[in-house]
Parts: C-alpha cells; sequence; structure tokens
C-alpha cells in the first residue's frame, strides 16, 4: 500500500457506506473513515496541521520510517492491537486514525475520561454488526485508556481474542503500572518519542508556510520557543498561531517570549513513573559523584510540585546507603538540613537541601554498611536460635552467675587500646567477615584499625 495520495489513505475503493448500500445508517454513533475536506482557516493551526498520512508525522522514524515498526506492520497486511505509549502531543491519535485507513478499518474513538461500560458494550456491538455486515474490522482508538479500571479493561479481552475489534490503545501512563496483564499479553506496547529539536525546528517550518510568513522571533527567541513545548507538537503549534498574530516588527526576543506566552507545565506525576524515575535520576547521580546532575534533578522535582519532605527522606535514606562510613558525617548533615527545611519551609528550606545534594554527590562513597546489614540479616534467618557465648551474657541472679553466665569477660577498658580481643559470636558457629570497609574516605582509616584486631584477636585462638 502507498500512501501518496490523499484518497488512497482515506480508502479510494470506497467509503464505507458505499459499499454498505447506506446501511451505516442504521448503525448510531459510529466514526467511519471518509476522505478528508480540505481545512479551512477557522480551524486551530494544530488541526490544520494535522498529517493526512504516516509519513508526515514527525519525530518517530522508529515507527514509521522505511523499516519502522508499523511500516513493516502495514507492508506484511497485519495490524494487531497495540498500545501507543507517549507523553502529550507526540501524534498518538493521529497515528491511530491513519492506520484505520491504511489498513481499510473502520475507525472508531473512544475516550475512557467520558466513557463507561455502557459505551463499550455499544462501540463492541457496533463493531461486531459491521463486520458481519462488511466483513471488514473496526480499530477501536481508546484514549486515556489507562482510566479504565481493571475490570473494564478485562472487558475488552474477548473482543481483541475474536478480532472483532483492532485495540489500539493510547496512554501517557507506563503500561506495565496502568495496564492489567491479561490486556497488555494481547496487545504490542509502541513507545513514541517526544518531538526532538529537529522535529520541533521542522514543525515550526511547516506552520510559518501554513501562516505565510515567518515569526517574528530572532534566533534565541526560536530556540526559547521549542524549549517552552518540551517535546510537545500540539503545544508547540498553539503558541506559534498566537504568535501568528504579532505584527512584524519588533522582532521578539527570548525575554518577550516569557512574558507573552505561557510556558508548558512541566511533565511530573508524584505518583506515578516520572516521580520514580526522576528520583531514580537524583539517586544515581548523586552515586555518581556528579553535584551538578544531582542539582538538576532535584530543581526538576520541585520545579514538578514534589513535596521536598519525600526528597529529605530520599537523601537521608542515601547518605546511609551511599555514603555510610566513608563520610560518618552525611547522616547528621542529612538530618539537619531535613529539619532546617521543616523549620524554614520553601523557598529558604530548599537551599538546606541543595546544600545536602552537593555533600552527598562530593563525598566519598561506601555501601560497605549496607552490604554487611544485607549479610547479617540473611546470616541470622540461617542460624537460627543460638544463644551469645556465656562469657558475655547478662548474670543479675545467683543461679545464672552458678551456671558460668558472665564468666571469663573481660572488661575492654581495662585493656591495651581498650581491645580486649575476646569473640563475641556463638560458640557453635564460626566467626563471620561481614563488615568488609571500603579504603575511601574515613573508612579506609577504621579498616586499618580492623585488620590490626582481627590479627589480635587471632593470636588469643586456642
Amino acid at each position: 500500500m502507498h500512501e501518496d495520495m490523499a484518497g488512497d489513505l482515506f480508502g479510494s475503493k470506497g467509503t464505507a457506506a458505499s459499499k454498505n448500500n447506506g446501511r451505516n445508517a442504521e448503525m448510531p454513533n459510529r466514526r467511519v473513515s471518509i476522505p478528508q475536506a480540505a481545512p479551512s482557516r477557522t480551524q486551530p493551526l494544530a488541526d490544520r496541521l494535522r498529517p493526512r498520512v504516516l509519513s508526515d508525522v514527525y519525530g518517530q522514524d522508529h515507527l514509521l520510517g522505511p523499516q519502522g515498526t508499523l511500516t513493516l506492520m502495514l507492508e506484511r497486511g497485519t495490524l494487531p492491537s497495540l498500545i501507543l505509549w507517549g507523553g502529550p502531543g507526540c501524534g498518538k491519535t493521529t497515528i491511530a486514525r491513519l492506520l484505520a485507513a491504511k489498513a481499510d478499518l473502520r475507525f472508531e474513538q473512544i475516550s475512557a475520561v467520558f466513557s463507561g461500560v455502557a459505551d463499550l458494550k455499544r462501540a463492541f456491538d457496533n463493531a461486531a454488526r459491521f463486520q458481519q455486515e462488511t466483513g471488514r474490522g473496526t480499530l477501536l482508538f481508546v484514549d486515556e485508556i489507562h482510566r479504565f479500571n481493571r475490570a473494564q479493561q478485562d472487558g475488552f479481552l474477548p473482543y481483541v481474542e475474536r478480532g472483532t475489534v483492532v485495540l489500539v490503545g493510547a496512554t501517557t501512563e507506563n503500561p506495565s503500572f496502568a495496564l492489567n496483564g491479561a490486556l497488555l499479553s494481547r496487545c504490542q506496547v509502541l513507545v513514541l518519542n517526544r518531538l526532538d529539536e529537529t522535529s520541533l525546528d521542522a514543525l515550526v517550518g511547516r506552520a510559518e508556510q501554513e501562516i505565510g510568513h515567518v515569526l517574528s522571533l530572532d534566533e534565541g527567541a526560536r530556540a526559547t520557543l521549542k524549549a517552552m513545548a518540551d517535546g510537545d507538537g500540539r503545544y508547540l503549534l498553539n503558541m506559534v498561531e498566537q504568535l501568528a498574530a504579532f505584527p512584524p516588527t519588533p522582532i521578539l526576543t527570548s525575554n518577550d517570549l516569557a512574558k507573552l506566552l505561557a510556558k508548558r507545565a512541566i511533565l511530573y506525576d508524584k505518583d506515578r513513573e516520572e516521580h520514580y524515575n526522576l528520583i531514580s535520576a537524583l539517586h544515581k547521580s548523586l552515586r555518581g559523584s556528579d553535584p551538578d546532575a544531582g542539582l538538576y534533578w532535584f530543581a526538576r522535582m520541585l520545579e514538578g510540585g514534589e513535596d521536598p519532605r519525600y526528597i529529605a527522606r530520599r537523601l537521608t535514606r542515601f547518605a546511609a546507603e551511599d555514603v555510610g562510613m566513608a563520610d560518618p558525617s552525611a547522616l547528621p548533615l542529612a538530618i539537619a538540613a531535613w529539619e532546617t527545611y521543616e523549620r524554614l519551609g520553601t523557598p529558604e528550606g530548599e537551599l538546606a537541601l541543595a546544600q545536602l545534594v552537593v555533600h552527598l554527590a562530593t563525598a566519598p562513597k561506601s555501601n560497605s554498611v549496607y552490604k554487611a546489614y544485607g549479610a547479617a540479616r540473611r546470616l541470622a534467618k540461617q542460624t537460627g536460635s543460638l544463644g551469645p557465648p556465656h562469657h558475655i551474657r547478662n548474670a543479675p541472679t545467683k543461679l545464672m552467675k552458678e551456671i558460668g553466665y558472665g564468666s571469663g569477660y573481660e572488661y575492654d577498658h581495662d585493656s591495651a587500646d581498650a581491645f580486649s580481643g575476646q569473640d563475641y559470636f556463638p560458640d557453635e558457629m564460626e566467626r563471620v567477615r561481614l563488615y568488609s570497609p571500603s579504603p575511601r574516605g574515613k573508612e579506609g582509616e577504621i579498616g586499618k584499625i580492623l585488620d590490626r584486631q582481627a590479627k589480635m584477636r587471632a593470636s588469643r585462638r586456642p
């Protein structure tokens, strides 16, 4: 199949109505693919520039290029049920419409925000009737599919399995979290990219052709315009439409744009995938000793509306897990920064957290205590209820003293260097080295002391 003509795109063999001798009129609430009328100048710019062929979709070459996933599917004549996962304005709805036309499928669209069980049943009944009458399938496009609950998602399964509909769901949420496993197993998940610099630049150029003149922007303002769009093509075109009404002079600068246009809100869900992605980025930047990246992700989370207390809690965890004994001051500093925020609030208290970010990033790193703790937990489970050796047991009664509790205990402060060299593991088990200090920071000194003490302890063994 080729995309060189809009007529071919929307079914050059005739519309569903002509094939069905008008029977489509009997089926309510149906959206049938028909040739698009020429765009009207009263339409929003984003609608006027909506791609009419798949090759016109920007930024998704991995799906729509010559060797793209969807291109190869269409060439093979197979179109499975799909989940299109991507941010706003990257072309999910447009791609679904064009896929239906290209595959000669009837197109029907519902939104999980506004639809319920009755709407789903009506859509499935329409698709089944249409298939029985014409032999053609239906592409059911479900926008915001993640907003359907688990039971509603299960309702798709028999219709997808029987081929009554080719389901194409669109979601901005990670399908692994938002969709149930049964539905995911019957669909192929395709990831759509946010529009990159090249795609946004091409989209601005196409918009300027449509409006008939070049935007009155200097180079800095043009770059700022694309940055403000934050990968959202629809939002970019809406801003271009606003700027198109401005006179050709004076030429606008970046500062002018900041005053004239509203910046797109940062994409951030405090309880969804982006929340975990950004805290992971912050944590790994600090572990990688990169204070600049750490400050960036810290600021990204704050700008997205994250609770600074959550960040403080995670930074405190980092101080214990990833810095540990290499810099024992990191943990009290984390508590101090957290308490400073509690006392000062936003925005003053955030500076203390920023200082903590830099300290943790530049501190020597060790996860030796973290690893030793995990090993100790595993060993405790393996050894069960072994008791401590008698010489370190408490002996508050006469009977306990008579049976040997506390007998032979050496008070370490009476020994040279306050180290007696006694063994404190259960008598029934061998000594185990759980804590192995790293050579970094303060822990390097601790390691030398422990090595010296280990030799002294070994010299006391029978």
